[in-house]
């Protein structure tokens, strides 16, 4: 059986005290094993990234981008296997698959201008004589820990600043499907990239506690869910690091009375059902303004629905494929019960879905509530699956209230034609990121990602300029050339510029 190993300079290899099983969602068989790394594989990785940090944070910035523009090139020629490979162990169809690596390489885009984003700042006779400038320098060794959702585009996010502002970066990607980021890691030093300044390392619990523990990795960086995203920034910040820790999401759209429904159902489909409903920038919840909107949404949705093709991940038909594991199925079936014993009405049931040869694949088929309440636990929580939700709002107020109040700040989009309304929401709702006739609301590569509430632990945002700060620390330095024929004043005293 097909072994996904770790990435680690000098590791022999052999076999592993622990594995873990990846599966393969539309057949729900076992197709590979990766090792579960112990805190003495990590030791590998920390001793060869101390190794060659330094060599490649002085290397100039231009040169780092080359490696990044080379490695873009890397990426786009091998899309399609590459594709293939994440759909294989996630589930997500080939395009959406091609989706999630082509938004992790605008990132790569992005860290390719590093040398522009690196530049400081300088005052020139800040006092007599004195000039005052800011470099940015790397942080040294930084950390990823990436959800299985996202297996490309959330990788390159972080090791692609990262990389480019001059640090080392050790990948702790999900067990559940790493190859495609192992494939990264060998695509980068087939870029270039010196040995050592990225590396991958497996594991479950036991390799996350040993990064966020390491006296030597500066940065982590995780996505996942709230509850872990909580727990690694504590015991990383306790530890000493920067940490930045995105979490869970429950976003939200709201439909004025004016929005075009053909469009707004049209954007439903993908933004609730696409990638299985297995996005933190889902759209899982929408809330109709008034009841006759949310009739005719309704109305308009059912039929939307039915029409839906779920299927393999290589059929090139299917709207979504199977979600990742059976862990996970079972889990956003309880939920859809959940919903139902709490007293919403499920309007279209997507459990007991089965595809004709493929029956023990991981499918659930798309789900849809209506007559949700903010009191429902339902409601409350991410279920992480095809599983869209009304809850009815009578009026703009309320509507506005439902999300800014959720305990997650994710996303949150508004369909209107009234520019006033849009402004007014975006202005006022309580959330990080918001979609104005935008389902999914995420920032393009230069700009920043990022929530708030329970969505997100840390004070600074993942890629654009955010990332550059994230990854990087400011020295600032004071000089003075004397030409001797000053005197040297009251050394006594503390020196001000005035």
């Amino acid at each position: 059986m097909r072994v996904v190993d770790h990435v680690i300079v000098g590791n022999p290899g052999g076999a592993a005290a622990r594995s873990g099983e990846v599966f393969d969602p539309n057949t729900g068989q076992v197709q590979a094993q990766v090792p579960l790394g112990t805190e003495a594989d990590l030791e590998k990785a920390v001793a060869a990234a101390l190794a060659a940090q330094p060599g490649w944070a002085a290397t100039n910035p231009q040169r780092r981008a080359r490696v990044l523009f080379k490695f873009k090139e890397l990426v786009e020629a091998n899309m399609d296997s590459l594709a293939h490979l994440l759909s294989s162990e996630h589930g997500k169809v080939v395009a959406d698959a091609k989706g999630d690596i082509q938004r992790g390489l605008e990132v790569v885009e992005f860290a390719c201008g590093i040398p522009h984003a690196l530049k400081g700042e300088y005052t020139q006779g800040a006092g007599s004589g004195i000039d005052v400038f800011s470099m940015r320098q790397p942080i040294g060794i930084g950390a990823g820990i990436t959800p299985f959702n996202f297996p490309a585009m959330i990788p390159m996010w972080m090791f692609g600043v990262a990389i480019a502002c001059g640090n080392a970066f050790i990948l702790k990607p999900s067990e559940r499907d790493p190859s495609v980021p192992v494939r990264l890691a060998e695509l980068m030093a087939e870029a270039g990239l010196p040995a050592g300044v990225l590396q991958v390392v497996h594991g479950d619990k036991e390799m996350v506690d040993a990064i966020l523990d390491h006296p030597a990795i500066g940065a982590v960086s995780f996505v996942g869910s709230s509850d872990i995203a909580h727990y690694v920034y504590r015991r990383g910040v306790a530890a000493g690091k920067r940490v930045q820790a995105m979490g869970g999401a429950k976003n939200h759209g709201i439909v004025m009375p004016d929005a075009d429904l053909d469009q707004v159902v049209a954007d439903l489909s993908g933004a609730a059902f696409g990638s299985a409903g297995e996005r933190c920038m889902a759209l899982p919840v929408v809330v109709p303004v008034g009841d006759k909107t949310a009739d005719a949404l309704r109305a308009k949705l059912i039929p939307a629905i039915a029409a839906l093709k779920v299927g393999v991940s290589t059929d090139p038909d299917a709207h979504y494929g199977p979600v990742v594991n059976a862990a996970h199925k079972a889990r956003v079936e309880n939920w859809i019960q959940t919903g139902v014993d709490e007293g919403a009405e499920l309007v279209v049931d997507g459990r007991g879905f089965s595809l004709q040869g493929h029956e023990q694949g991981f499918f659930i088929g798309p789900s849809l509530f209506d007559r949700v309440t903010p009191q429902m636990r339902s409601y409350q929580e991410e279920i992480f699956g095809p599983v869209l939700q009304i809850v009815r709002a009578p009026d703009f107020e309320t509507a506005l209230r439902l999300p800014s109040e959720h305990q997650y700040g994710n996303g949150v989009a508004i369909f209107t034609r009234n520019g006033h309304a849009a402004r007014e929401f975006a202005s006022r709702v309580n959330v990080g990121m918001v979609g104005i006739n935008v389902p999914i609301p995420v920032p393009v590569a230069y700009h920043t990602f990022g929530g708030w509430k329970r969505s997100a632990f840390g004070d600074v945002n993942q890629h654009g300029m955010e990332g550059v700060r994230f990854w990087t620390k400011v020295k600032t330095v004071t000089q003075r050339w004397p030409d001797g024929s000053a005197d040297g004043g009251n050394a006594f005293v503390i020196p001000t510029m005035g």
